[in-house]
Protein backbone atom coordinates (compact mmCIF):
# COMPACT_ATOMS: atom_id res chain seq x y z
CA UNK A 1 0.00 0.00 0.00
CA UNK A 2 1.25 3.63 -0.75
CA UNK A 3 1.89 5.34 2.36
CA UNK A 4 -0.39 7.77 3.58
CA UNK A 5 0.00 11.17 2.91
CA UNK A 6 0.23 13.63 6.28
CA UNK A 7 -3.06 15.56 6.39
CA UNK A 8 -1.24 18.08 9.55
CA UNK A 9 -1.91 21.50 9.16
CA UNK A 10 1.77 23.27 8.02
CA UNK A 11 2.10 26.92 9.68
CA UNK A 12 3.93 29.09 7.78
CA UNK A 13 6.82 30.77 9.19
CA UNK A 14 6.07 34.33 10.86
CA UNK A 15 7.03 36.85 8.04
CA UNK A 16 10.53 38.58 9.33
CA UNK A 17 9.07 41.60 10.78
CA UNK A 18 7.25 39.86 13.45
CA UNK A 19 10.89 38.20 14.70
CA UNK A 20 13.08 41.25 14.42
CA UNK A 21 16.86 39.96 14.90
CA UNK A 22 19.27 41.33 16.97
CA UNK A 23 20.79 43.12 15.21
CA UNK A 24 25.59 42.66 14.26
CA UNK A 25 27.18 44.88 16.57
CA UNK A 26 31.32 45.08 17.13
CA UNK A 27 32.25 44.07 20.39
CA UNK A 28 33.18 48.00 20.83
CA UNK A 29 28.89 48.98 19.76
CA UNK A 30 27.76 45.69 21.92
CA UNK A 31 29.66 46.89 25.16
CA UNK A 32 28.91 50.71 24.66
CA UNK A 33 25.42 49.38 24.49
CA UNK A 34 25.36 47.77 27.40
CA UNK A 35 27.46 50.95 29.37
CA UNK A 36 24.70 53.49 27.92
CA UNK A 37 21.74 51.21 29.31
CA UNK A 38 22.45 50.50 32.99
CA UNK A 39 24.30 54.13 33.39
CA UNK A 40 23.11 56.68 30.45
CA UNK A 41 25.52 58.02 28.18
CA UNK A 42 26.42 60.96 30.65
CA UNK A 43 27.27 58.01 33.39
CA UNK A 44 29.19 56.50 30.80
CA UNK A 45 32.83 57.19 29.92
CA UNK A 46 34.66 56.34 26.75
CA UNK A 47 37.63 54.71 29.22
CA UNK A 48 34.50 52.20 30.76
CA UNK A 49 33.63 51.29 27.27
CA UNK A 50 37.73 50.32 26.49
CA UNK A 51 37.95 48.30 29.69
CA UNK A 52 34.75 46.35 29.34
CA UNK A 53 36.17 45.60 25.54
CA UNK A 54 39.66 44.67 27.03
CA UNK A 55 41.61 47.41 24.22
CA UNK A 56 43.13 50.61 25.29
CA UNK A 57 41.64 53.98 24.80
CA UNK A 58 43.32 54.56 22.08
CA UNK A 59 42.71 51.48 20.07
CA UNK A 60 38.66 52.92 20.59
CA UNK A 61 39.48 55.78 19.42
CA UNK A 62 41.07 54.01 16.23
CA UNK A 63 37.04 53.16 15.41
CA UNK A 64 35.14 55.79 16.58
CA UNK A 65 36.16 59.61 17.13
CA UNK A 66 34.86 59.94 19.87
CA UNK A 67 31.90 58.91 22.61
CA UNK A 68 29.12 60.39 20.94
CA UNK A 69 30.45 59.08 17.57
CA UNK A 70 29.65 55.55 18.82
CA UNK A 71 26.28 56.79 20.46
CA UNK A 72 25.26 57.67 16.52
CA UNK A 73 26.24 54.56 15.24
CA UNK A 74 23.98 53.04 17.70
CA UNK A 75 21.50 55.16 16.62
CA UNK A 76 21.94 54.51 13.27
CA UNK A 77 22.04 50.85 13.17
CA UNK A 78 18.93 50.57 15.33
CA UNK A 79 16.59 53.58 13.84
CA UNK A 80 17.60 51.94 9.90
CA UNK A 81 16.86 48.60 11.09
CA UNK A 82 13.36 49.34 12.47
CA UNK A 83 12.64 51.46 9.32
CA UNK A 84 13.30 48.29 7.30
CA UNK A 85 11.38 46.33 9.54
CA UNK A 86 8.09 49.00 9.36
CA UNK A 87 8.61 48.66 5.61
CA UNK A 88 8.38 44.97 5.16
CA UNK A 89 5.30 45.12 7.82
CA UNK A 90 3.60 47.90 5.23
CA UNK A 91 4.29 45.61 2.23
CA UNK A 92 2.32 42.84 3.85
CA UNK A 93 -0.58 44.98 4.49
CA UNK A 94 -0.44 45.67 0.86
CA UNK A 95 -3.60 48.07 0.25
CA UNK A 96 -5.82 47.51 2.82
CA UNK A 97 -5.11 50.45 5.34
CA UNK A 98 -6.65 49.17 8.60
CA UNK A 99 -4.10 46.11 8.33
CA UNK A 100 -1.32 48.58 7.25
CA UNK A 101 -2.49 50.22 10.78
CA UNK A 102 -2.30 47.65 12.85
CA UNK A 103 0.88 45.63 11.08
CA UNK A 104 3.09 48.86 11.55
CA UNK A 105 1.57 48.89 15.60
CA UNK A 106 2.24 45.62 16.02
CA UNK A 107 5.68 45.85 14.20
CA UNK A 108 6.77 48.66 16.73
CA UNK A 109 5.75 46.88 19.64
CA UNK A 110 7.48 44.17 18.70
CA UNK A 111 10.73 45.49 17.85
CA UNK A 112 10.82 47.68 21.33
CA UNK A 113 10.19 44.34 23.52
CA UNK A 114 12.64 42.92 21.37
CA UNK A 115 15.08 44.95 21.19
CA UNK A 116 14.60 46.99 24.68
CA UNK A 117 18.48 48.16 25.08
CA UNK A 118 18.89 49.87 21.84
CA UNK A 119 14.96 51.01 22.23
CA UNK A 120 15.94 52.44 25.37
CA UNK A 121 18.79 54.58 24.17
CA UNK A 122 16.54 56.08 21.90
CA UNK A 123 15.97 58.95 24.50
CA UNK A 124 19.52 59.86 24.53
CA UNK A 125 19.25 61.18 20.88
CA UNK A 126 19.15 64.90 22.78
CA UNK A 127 22.82 64.64 23.86
CA UNK A 128 23.71 64.48 20.27
CA UNK A 129 24.85 67.69 18.12
CA UNK A 130 22.56 69.77 16.40
CA UNK A 131 23.92 67.83 12.88
CA UNK A 132 23.40 64.37 14.29
CA UNK A 133 20.39 65.41 16.58
CA UNK A 134 18.68 66.94 13.00
CA UNK A 135 19.94 63.53 11.00
CA UNK A 136 18.24 61.11 13.33
CA UNK A 137 14.91 63.13 14.04
CA UNK A 138 14.64 63.09 10.74
CA UNK A 139 14.61 59.32 10.38
CA UNK A 140 12.59 58.92 13.61
CA UNK A 141 9.80 61.11 12.10
CA UNK A 142 9.34 59.29 9.16
CA UNK A 143 8.74 56.25 11.15
CA UNK A 144 6.26 58.86 12.47
CA UNK A 145 4.77 59.96 9.18
CA UNK A 146 4.37 56.12 8.39
CA UNK A 147 1.81 55.60 11.40
CA UNK A 148 0.12 58.93 10.60
CA UNK A 149 -0.49 58.48 6.84
CA UNK A 150 -1.93 54.80 8.12
CA UNK A 151 -4.25 56.69 10.30
CA UNK A 152 -5.27 59.73 7.71
CA UNK A 153 -5.96 56.75 5.38
CA UNK A 154 -7.86 54.60 7.69
CA UNK A 155 -10.14 58.04 8.85
CA UNK A 156 -10.67 58.63 4.94
CA UNK A 157 -11.97 55.03 4.32
CA UNK A 158 -14.36 55.66 7.12
CA UNK A 159 -12.96 52.45 9.32
CA UNK A 160 -11.50 55.15 12.04
CA UNK A 161 -13.18 58.08 13.63
CA UNK A 162 -9.79 60.36 14.15
CA UNK A 163 -9.73 64.11 14.32
CA UNK A 164 -6.12 64.56 14.54
CA UNK A 165 -3.76 61.94 12.82
CA UNK A 166 -0.92 63.96 13.28
CA UNK A 167 -1.07 64.30 17.62
CA UNK A 168 -2.55 61.02 17.25
CA UNK A 169 0.60 58.56 15.64
CA UNK A 170 2.35 60.67 18.17
CA UNK A 171 0.35 59.76 21.49
CA UNK A 172 0.92 55.78 19.85
CA UNK A 173 4.48 56.30 19.26
CA UNK A 174 5.15 57.76 23.09
CA UNK A 175 3.06 54.65 24.46
CA UNK A 176 4.92 52.36 22.42
CA UNK A 177 8.23 53.54 22.85
CA UNK A 178 7.64 53.35 26.82
CA UNK A 179 7.00 49.37 26.41
CA UNK A 180 11.36 49.47 26.45
CA UNK A 181 11.17 51.31 29.83
CA UNK A 182 9.11 47.85 31.36
CA UNK A 183 9.11 45.13 29.24
CA UNK A 184 11.62 41.97 30.58
CA UNK A 185 12.08 38.98 27.97
CA UNK A 186 11.20 35.95 29.64
CA UNK A 187 8.23 37.59 31.89
CA UNK A 188 5.04 37.28 32.88
CA UNK A 189 4.17 38.24 29.00
CA UNK A 190 5.71 37.65 26.26
CA UNK A 191 6.25 40.38 23.30
CA UNK A 192 3.54 38.79 20.89
CA UNK A 193 0.35 39.10 24.10
CA UNK A 194 2.16 42.68 24.89
CA UNK A 195 1.81 43.47 21.30
CA UNK A 196 -1.83 42.18 20.93
CA UNK A 197 -2.77 44.58 23.94
CA UNK A 198 -1.60 47.43 22.58
CA UNK A 199 -3.35 46.58 19.03
CA UNK A 200 -6.77 46.49 20.94
CA UNK A 201 -5.61 50.10 22.58
CA UNK A 202 -4.47 51.44 19.85
CA UNK A 203 -7.63 50.31 17.98
CA UNK A 204 -9.90 52.50 20.50
CA UNK A 205 -7.53 54.98 20.44
CA UNK A 206 -8.16 55.88 16.64
CA UNK A 207 -12.09 55.44 17.00
CA UNK A 208 -11.80 51.67 15.65
CA UNK A 209 -15.25 50.68 14.04
CA UNK A 210 -16.95 47.63 15.65
CA UNK A 211 -16.19 45.55 12.57
CA UNK A 212 -12.06 46.46 12.96
CA UNK A 213 -12.08 45.68 16.88
CA UNK A 214 -13.76 42.56 16.21
CA UNK A 215 -10.60 41.78 13.70
CA UNK A 216 -8.15 43.34 15.77
CA UNK A 217 -9.53 40.49 19.22
CA UNK A 218 -9.40 37.93 16.28
CA UNK A 219 -6.01 37.98 16.01
CA UNK A 220 -5.07 37.71 19.99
Amino acid sequence: MPPRRSTATVTPPAPAWRRPPDLELTPILSNALDAFFEMGFHGTTVRDIARRVGITVPALYYHHENKEAILVALLDRSITQLRQLCDEALADAGDDPVRRFLNLVECLVLYMAHSTKMAYIDHEFHVLSPEHRKSYTDKRRAIERLLHDAIRDGGAAGHFDVSAPTETARALLGMIQAVATWFKPGGRHTARAVAMRYLDIAAHTVGATPAVLAQVRALA
